[in-house]
């Protein structure tokens, strides 16, 4: 199957999804939408209530937000991907609990399979924890960290921007790495193809002999 078909059953199975009790109050699943060979792929929190009404990730205020953040480096929506920890809004959009966002890991590692970003940026403390465990959002966001022949992000939600200036304010400047982290990605990339292949041909070498000189 295609990175696409993958992406689509994944979407389907999430519009039915009845692991978790969040299900029993949303409107709508969000799977999460893009590119499905994004370079670059970006996990929030939770939908919030026009998530949950549109079946669509960030489309409230902190998505608008993050639209301008896109395009403040030059990239679109339909260039990345975009979803969240869990696929269904917590009520009255409280903290999504352990045992919700466990329900609904295996969705996000088929995702994360199934796209290979090369970038992953996670919005807000939930999606950073799945990739940076306990530590502290305000100490580490905007630093870059190679995991699993990825480079991952971690970063401020944007919705923290809209309450606080000054975290706004920061979010604008991780952004700005992005690109510089992408190229980095690349290089990254680039070079795999080339050690497998010194590897091999090490590999496929005889053992050296020692020489007699008579």
């Amino acid at each position: 199957m295609s990175s696409e078909e993958i992406l689509q059953e994944i979407a389907v199975e999430v519009s039915t999804c009845a692991r978790c009790r969040l299900c029993q109050g949303r409107n709508k699943a969000v799977p999460g939408e893009g590119s499905p060979t994004a370079k670059v792929m970006f996990i929030g929190e939770g939908p919030g209530y026009h998530e949950d009404m549109q079946a669509r990730p960030f489309v409230g205020q902190a998505g608008q937000f993050l639209d301008s953040l896109l395009a403040s480096i030059n990239l679109k929506r339909s260039d990345v991907f975009i979803t969240n920890v869990v696929k269904c809004r917590p009520p009255n959009n409280r903290d999504p609990e352990p045992d919700e966002m466990a329900a609904c890991s295996d969705y996000l590692d088929r995702q994360i399979a199934a796209i290979n970003p090369q970038v992953i940026v996670t919005l807000g403390r939930f999606s950073m924890a799945k990739f940076f465990g306990s530590e502290r959002i305000s100490a580490i966001h905007g630093r870059a960290r190679k995991k699993d022949g990825r480079i991952c992000i971690p970063m401020f939600h944007p919705a923290a921007g809209l309450r606080n200036p000054s975290t706004k304010d920061a979010i604008r400047e991780d952004f700005k790495k992005i690109p510089l982290i992408m190229a980095e990605a690349e290089r990254m990339a680039a070079e795999r193809p080339a050690k497998a292949v010194v590897q091999k041909k090490r590999e496929e070498e005889p053992p050296p002999q020692q020489l007699s000189l008579f």
